[in-house]
Order: structure tokens, then sequence, then C-alpha cells
């Protein structure tokens, strides 16, 4: 017997007045529901039911915020810090003054289930007078401790769910957690559920970090997503899935800007690909970086440029010194150099800024300078491992060059990396220092490349007024890449001036 296939039908959607949400959710929260907002004190409730608010009313939908916990002066005061008003919002306090005076029978710290039973019904009363769209019950700690028990609240909340759908109304439900046993019996009962969580690192603000745990009907991003709390609301960072970012790939090599080097890397840097600049500290990986960034904007590109290690005045400073200027293409927009604080960005937050910068400012060039600070804004290498991966593939789909530069701890010698990135980076150009003659010099190789045939060689590398130098083969030093160099013949160095033999 053939199985009857119904036609789909598209649900309507409300905005939550967040659209990094909005775009978790895949168009907003399904209307005419009730869900579940959940998350400690201070993890951004409130706010968020204030934007939902705020959605709807600016176009022309009645809200009804629903206060068992805070003031209308109290909410007026944090719409005021966001630049909002509740103009078009009515808010409803269910325990007023004068619910809490002498004369009244009852009291809200006192709950009994004629309590209860007045809390419901003020709130049915309230729907029925304003006819709102959109509602916020805040908070529904205050109603469990009211019902005292779990039957009892399990029922009222049942019987609002019942009285909002019946007067088509997209219902947040906001909750503390303050008793974790029933948890389970709102999430069973909700449409859909979305956990806000914040965590307090030894260093830096708290992080902030969003979850949809259950949406009915609709598919929706899963895992977790960062967000921030900041004047103006909640901004969401959906979770950089690659898989969804794609476009045909063309196999092109562009040009570093120096002929030597592009020899050396068997032509240059391939579009869709990634290349690791790595090696010691001051061995002229940035200035390299910034040479190929360069390159690139000479060709006409666009390109960001993510500093999270020093300040754009003194990268900008170093470029005129060595000849390669790149402040005219800042000033003209054609350069985006944005100075990052690794304590304060997350790693949602930054994918979130590198997706602007290739969808909305079309750059094609992307530079992370560097790892070792961007690590820092990680909970662990793990999920460095896991966000660089996903983030990588992402401009490696969209035809993208990616420079990534990565410091190793010591000068000379042994050193080693605070993270492998080898396996994760399509190209591998690696710096050392060397010493000869008295003199310390630097030194270039090409150890990996997935889209060119590279040489094999180790070359002589330096910067110079005209930008960097990439020298012939070193053929006469043995142990360069090791940093225990031993002289073998008499070849010339870029250090000697020019002369095919060292005098």
């Amino acid at each position: 017997m053939a199985v009857q296939t119904l036609p789909f039908i598209e649900q309507e959607r409300a905005s939550t007045g967040v659209a990094g949400l909005d775009d978790v959710l895949g168009g907003g929260l399904p209307a005419n529901h009730l869900y579940l907002v959940e998350g400690n004190p201070g993890a951004g409730k409130t706010t968020l039911g204030l934007q939902f608010l705020r959605s709807g009313a600016d176009k022309d939908e009645r809200g009804l915020y629903v206060t068992l916990s805070e003031t209308s002066a109290e909410l007026s005061t944090v719409a005021a810090s966001h630049g909002w008003t509740l103009q078009g919002i009515e808010v409803f306090e269910l325990v007023s003054s004068e619910g809490l005076g002498p004369d009244a029978e009852q009291s809200i710290l006192h709950p009994s289930e004629i309590e209860l039973g007045e809390t419901v019904r003020g709130v049915m009363e309230a729907v029925e007078r304003r006819r709102p769209m959109r509602v916020v019950f805040d908070s529904l700690s205050e109603m469990r401790l009211l019902a005292q028990n779990t039957l009892r609240y399990r029922r009222q909340v049942l019987a609002l769910k019942k009285f909002f759908a019946e007067h088509k109304c997209t219902v947040l439900l906001l909750d503390d957690r303050s008793n974790r046993d029933t948890d389970q019996q709102l999430h069973s009962i909700a449409h859909g559920v979305i956990n806000l969580e914040q965590s307090v690192d030894q260093y830096g603000p708290e992080r902030r970090r969003l979850r949809v745990t259950k949406m009915r009907g609709i598919r929706f991003r899963g895992g977790e997503h960062d967000f921030r709390l900041d004047t103006g609301g909640l901004s969401v960072y959906p979770r950089l899935v690659a898989a969804d970012y794609r476009m045909p790939q063309h196999i092109a090599v562009v040009g570093t800007g120096n002929d030597e080097l592009d020899t050396l890397m068997g032509g240059g840097l391939a579009r869709g690909s990634n290349a690791l600049f790595v090696g010691p500290s001051g061995a002229g990986k940035t200035t390299t970086a910034l040479a190929c960034t360069r390159a690139a904007l000479m060709r006409g590109e666009n390109a960001a440029y993510y500093l999270f290690d020093e300040g754009p005045g003194t990268l900008l400073a170093r470029s005129r010194a060595l000849g390669i200027d790149v402040e005219e293409y800042v000033r003209n927009g054609q350069l985006k150099l944005v100075p990052l604080d690794p304590a304060e960005v997350s790693p949602g937050e930054f994918s979130n800024m590198v997706r602007q910068a290739i969808e909305q400012d079309r750059a094609q060039t992307i530079v992370i300078d560097s790892l070792n600070a961007y690590l820092q804004a990680m909970p662990g290498s793990k999920h460095l491992m896991l966000q660089m991966h996903e983030l990588l593939t992402y401009l490696n789909n969209l035809n993208v060059v990616t420079i990534l530069v990565l410091g190793q701890h010591g000068l000379m010698g042994e050193m080693r990396s605070e993270v492998d990135m080898s396996y994760l980076s399509d190209a591998i150009l690696l710096f050392r220092y060397f010493e000869a003659r008295g003199s310390l010099l630097k030194a270039v190789s090409m150890v990996k490349s997935r889209t060119n045939r590279h040489e094999d060689t180790i070359r002589e590398f330096r910067l110079g007024p005209q930008g960097i130098e990439v020298g012939q083969a070193i053929t006469d030093f043995e142990g360069v890449l090791a940093g225990i160099t031993q002289y073998k013949g008499r070849m010339a160095l870029l250090a000697d001036g020019p002369g095919p033999e060292a005098s």
C-alpha cells in the first residue's frame, strides 16, 4: 500500500528581533505557539523578551509583557539602556503595591492555591483585554513557588498554553531554572526550548552561548552559538557550518609580489586554499603576509587583515619603512584592517566577522595574525581545531586565499608551537634563523603544498628597504632548519652584497 504524502505547508514565522537567532531558527519562531526561554539570572532572558516584543511592535503587532518579578519602571529602565521605548507594549504587573498592602488578604510572600488561581486569571483577563499577538511571561519561577507542587504547576502551565493557543498568541515563557527538577516538565509542554548560558573564565568577560534544545516542526541549526549582550540587545553569532557555503572551484595561482618567493612556492598562493606562515618571533612572517596582501590589493582585490598581536599603527609604520605601504588601501576601504583583543572576542563572533568580510565586503584575501593570540579566545585546543577547521573549509569553499600566521616558541635550536596546525594547512612556509660569518641571518623554505609543485630548497631571506628579499638556495650550510648551522663552502649571501662569491 502506497504511503500518502501530505503537501508541505510553510509555517508563519514570528521574528525574535535578533537576526542571528532568526538565522539559527531558519526564519524565526513558528507563530502562535508557546516557547520556553531558560537561563540563569543575568543570562539575557529579559532583554531577549523585550527584543521579541519590540520586533512585533515595529510591525504593529500588539505586545504584552506579564511580569511577576520586575516592575514596569524597572522594565522601562532596561529598555532605555538599550535605546528602546515600551511604546506599543503593555506591561502588566500581576502583583502591585496594593496587593502587598496590610488590607490584602493574600500576599505573594505567602503562596497558596487561591493566589495561583488569581495569578492565572489575571493573565487571562489581560490577554482578553489587550488581545496581543505576542506575549512574554516573566517569570515561571514565581508561578512555581505559588503552585507548591509539580502537578498543580504543570496543570496551570498547560491551561495557559491552551488559552494562548486559542487566542493565537506567540508566547515566550522566561524561566531562571531555580528548580531543575521541573525542567523536563516544561520541556515536554513547550513547543520549543531556547537555552541561554554564561560562563566566566579566569580572565576577560563572561562568555555567553545559546542553544536551541527543541523546536517542533522546523529544522534549526543545532549546537552552541556564541552571543553578546550589549547596548542594543542580544547579538547572536550562528555556528559556522562550512557545507552550507560552496561555490564552483576555480583553480588559479596568484603571486605574492616577489618573483623569487613565487618560484620557491611553486607559483604563489592558490585560490581556495590556506597557507600557514610559521616560525620564531621576528623572522618575517607578518611582513611576508603583508607583502602578499599588498600584491592582492594591487591586483584590485579586497582584503581583510585581522590583527590579534599588534596595533594597526605599528603595522602601518612597519609597512612604510619596508616599502610595502598599504595605508592608501586602508583609507579607500579596499583593505579592512581589524585589530582584535583575544580576551574580548569569542570564536563565533570572529567567524561572523570573517563571513561579513567575504559576503558583504567581497574580500578575496584573509589574513589571521596570529593563531597564537586567537588560541587565547578559545576554551581549549580541541575547540580551536574544530572552529578553525570549519572556518578554513568555509574560506576554501568560497575560493578565498587565506594566510595564517603562527609563532613558535624559542629563537634558535628546537622550537615548538602551542598548537599543531600542519594537518589543516594546504601550504606551509617555514621561517628560521641561522648564524653565519658572525651575523644572524634568516632562511625560508616551503615544506608542504597540496596545490603546487614547490621547491625543496632552503633559501636565504631578509627584510630590506624594498620589502622582502629571497636569495638563492643555501647549499653550503647544513642544519639551518635545526638552528645549528655548519658552514660547508663559500656561497654568496644576501648580506655580502653583489658578487657570485663571498669575499
